[in-house]
């Protein structure tokens, strides 16, 4: 981990926690970090755009890059499959630049396996008949489709504490500035300050044959 490394931030949440409406907060507040693209077999809601919100393909092209090794980490969700791709992620690790990545909670747990290194924010309603009503209100699924994510819902809220940090999601711009505040706590951990901290040290080195200086008030 260097000052130039980037981070990698992995949010997850119930389906209708508003994981899409909180990122759009922070990237408008931090236009710096990059949302990491996802590839989903599911059909593109309204208002979704190929590329920004997914990389929206078939079932075939999607388990074709399943077996070439192209997924960070990839699940089946709801009869869709959702996969994160490397080249989405790792390039602009590696020119410092952070990113986002919005997963579902079976996919934030597989990338914590696979990247020890991410900071994992858990998004949560308030509460699970908040939860319901924001799924009923978008109109996109019907009643079972609906019953089906709350059930999914209940197990992934029993994973909640396994995430280093939970954001509860009741009112929308206490959740992005909770989430900004985790962001820029990360970056001035010691851990990935220490290149920083070490040249400024340098720069307080005593000249030669000058003592250390007494200690004041």
């Amino acid at each position: 981990m260097t000052a130039r490394s980037g981070i990698l931030f992995v949010m997850s949440g119930p389906s209708g926690a508003g994981k899409g409406t909180v990122l759009a907060g922070v990237f408008a507040r931090r236009p710096d970090v990059r949302f990491s693209v996802s590839a989903t077999t599911r059909a593109p809601r309204a208002g979704e755009v190929e590329g920004v919100h997914y990389y929206f393909i078939s079932e075939e092209e999607f388990l074709s890059m399943v077996s070439r090794g192209e997924f960070m980490e990839w699940v089946e969700v709801h009869g869709a499959y959702y996969g994160t791709p490397f080249r989405s992620v790792d390039r602009y690790l590696e020119e410092g630049v952070d990113v986002i990545l919005d997963i579902d909670v079976q996919g934030g747990l597989k990338e914590m396996e696979a990247r020890g290194d991410g900071v994992f924010v858990f998004l949560a309603p308030p509460s699970l008949g908040e939860l319901r009503a924001r799924l009923e209100n978008r109109k996109t699924e019907d009643a079972e489709r609906i019953r089906r994510r709350m059930e999914v819902a209940r197990w992934e809220m029993t994973q909640a504490e396994r995430y280093g940090y939970v954001v509860v999601n009741d009112t929308l711009e206490a959740a992005v500035a909770e989430v900004l505040a985790i962001m820029a706590a990360e970056k001035a951990r010691t851990a990935r300050r220490a290149e920083i901290v070490g040249a400024i040290r340098e720069s307080f080195a005593a000249p030669a044959g000058e003592g250390t200086p007494a200690q004041g008030n």
